[in-house]
């Protein structure tokens, strides 16, 4: 997500309502109320009870994003119980409504943390990850304490410009570090492998084959084991 600046027009109405302008404090239903009258191409999120107006979307953002969605879709496919988001409203609370870039979520009907809210998705949930061309300050600080506030368990960040990726693990209040072979795996979606280096790099067969490993691990077949119970259970 990038913000963009721009003047407050209070007094300019979008189907009679006031528009929603960059910086703007709200609270979460009267952003949803003013965000319901823009047509579905234009980004505004709400973090922290403030305002903020995404830019047009680079090539290395669309890049980022293929590579990461790939990697979430493949998991998503091997693992019933589970869904992969993209650019979905979350209403994560009074003061929050992002519009995370990608996601991954144990669906409710299999013990996962968030709800299906009209036709967006409502509270936490496990997986977030946003990629940062020229929005770092917002993902890394303010994206970051709203999700964390929330619930969310993990928090993926894709610094392109700078060639960093941050994976927050919230209830430890750490870091994922990558093992010896430069590997990072999640805690909360067990299987689910990143090789740091690879994804940075765009190598996409890399990519893909440490994600395969993953999904073809002990850990990550008990976890689908376990899904199906808390499935049943329900």
């Amino acid at each position: 997500m990038s913000a963009l600046t721009t003047p407050s027009r209070t007094k300019d109405l979008m189907n009679g309502m006031p528009l929603l302008c960059n910086g703007d404090r709200l609270d979460q239903p009267e952003f949803h109320r003013r965000y319901l009258q823009y047509p579905d191409h234009v980004k505004f999120e709400l973090v922290g009870g403030i305002v903020y107006m995404a830019s047009p979307l680079s090539l290395p953002h669309s890049d980022y994003d293929d590579e990461v969605g790939f990697i979430l879709g493949l998991y998503r496919r091997a693992t019933p119980g589970t869904q992969a988001l993209h650019n979905a409203t979350t209403i994560l609370s009074e003061d929050d409504e992002p519009q995370p870039d990608l996601g991954l979520r144990i669906l409710p009907d299999y013990g996962g943390l968030s709800r299906d809210q009209d036709r967006y998705v409502g509270g936490a949930i496990e997986l977030v990850a946003e990629i940062a061309v020229s929005s770092r300050a917002i993902d890394l600080h303010a994206k970051r304490d709203a999700y964390k506030n929330a619930g969310v368990i993990e928090y993926l960040v894709v610094c392109v410009e700078s060639r960093e990726l941050f994976w927050f693990h919230f209830p430890d209040d750490t870091q994922l570090s990558p093992d010896k072979k430069g590997v990072l795996r999640s805690k909360v979606f067990p299987g689910l492998w990143i090789h740091a280096e690879a994804l940075l790099d765009l190598d996409s067969a890399k990519v893909r084959r440490v994600t395969e490993e993953g999904l073809a691990s002990r850990p990550h077949a008990a976890f689908v084991r376990k899904l199906e119970r808390q499935r049943k259970a329900l």
